[in-house]
């Protein structure tokens, strides 16, 4: 699966559980690790789990390799590592004190959801 497809299936997976803030980000002129980056928001540890949940389930169904996983909803973050594509799901505590955003803002945003 190509890497800005397996991105822009991420954020509707996100989306289609209410995952809040959602951002997709185009980081390839900034780094080496992946293409691209998604940062979603899920309201509570009930709602970070579901998330988590659909975006490895559907992805791996649908060809995606199996996702390194770190972090755990009870935490506040969990991170999927796809390869060239890296989800963050955070608690909005969490989001907040890690200020991906303004970390990553000189990337490019592809897709922004509110």
């Amino acid at each position: 699966m190509e890497a800005q497809v397996l991105a822009r299936r991420a954020v509707d997976l996100a989306d289609s559980k209410q995952a809040n803030d959602i951002i997709m980000l185009d980081v390839r002129p900034l780094a080496t690790f992946a293409d691209f980056l998604v940062i979603c928001t899920a309201g509570n540890e009930r709602m970070l789990r579901a998330v988590v949940k659909e975006i490895d389930d559907q992805l791996v169904q649908e060809g995606a390799p199996t996702p390194k996983v770190e972090g755990s909803p009870e935490t506040g973050w969990v991170l999927l590592d796809f390869g060239d594509v890296v989800v963050h799901i955070f608690s909005p505590e969490q989001r907040d004190f890690y200020k991906l955003d303004k970390l990553w803002q000189k990337a490019m945003p592809v897709v922004v959801l509110q």
